[in-house]
């Protein structure tokens, strides 16, 4: 299966490095999406440049493929799938949800410059990061690139209800599936609370499994993608 996967904030499409040849060596086709603003070297870039990014993946897959996003980067393949939902065959996201329509896409700390630049591992205290160890914690923070203002302050628009009907798998990574689920039933994430087709499934990780568990992460990517 064609596989797109979708960094969040501050990554590039080297953050997959580990997972792509796990997912290739079972039979999966997978290409990470180049963001604009996220490894290409454009300041200016904006939601609605990122979100064309993704179409243009998707528009170029020969069969309808498996959209995988991580963290914030959840939201915008939503945004595919309302944009796309004939083509679209599923949507994993890892570690988020989706916002909603009129919500920012990210707006989450202090920009400089003109973006919002990686805060610090201090944000990220507790599960999200326990299970990273000092070298990979400095990697990460010293590749981070900072995200394009027009990017992180972008703000969403769906306008399909078609895109209820896509299939989610939400992986739980520093959260259980148990969590998710009392979550949205709370009210937290609208959007996942009325999706049709929704599995949830869980990774003993931190927020960044692709990482810390690139083969676990595969593995569950590859179910995913083999399951009607």
């Amino acid at each position: 299966m064609e596989i797109l996967l979708i960094s969040g904030l501050w990554l590039d499409g080297t953050a997959w490095d580990a997972v792509i040849p796990a997912l290739e060596a079972v039979g999966h086709r997978p290409r990470p999406v180049i963001l604009p603003g996220q490894g290409d070297g454009r300041s200016s870039a904006t939601l609605d440049d990122q979100l064309a990014a993704v179409l243009a993946a998707v528009d170029a897959t020969v069969d309808n493929p498996l959209l995988v996003a991580h963290s914030a980067a959840c939201t915008l393949g939503w945004l595919a799938a309302d944009a796309r939902p004939e083509r679209v065959a599923k949507l994993a996201l890892i570690g988020g949800f989706p916002n909603e329509d009129g919500q920012p896409y990210a707006d989450f700390f202090d920009m400089h410059n003109g973006a919002m630049p990686f805060p610090g591992w201090g944000p990220f205290t507790g599960a999200d990061s326990a299970d990273l160890d000092k070298d990979l914690r400095q990697r990460i923070a010293a590749d981070a690139i900072p995200v394009p203002e027009q990017v992180a302050r972008g703000v969403v628009r769906l306008t399909d209800q078609r895109r209820y009907d896509v299939p989610l798998v939400v992986v739980c990574p520093e959260f259980t599936p148990e969590q998710a689920r009392e979550w949205i039933t709370a009210g937290e994430a609208p959007e996942l609370a009325r999706a049709k087709h929704v599995e949830y499934v869980d990774i003993d990780s931190g927020h960044w499994p692709m990482f810390t568990k690139p083969a676990e992460l595969a593995r569950l990517l590859d179910l995913t993608a083999s399951r009607d």
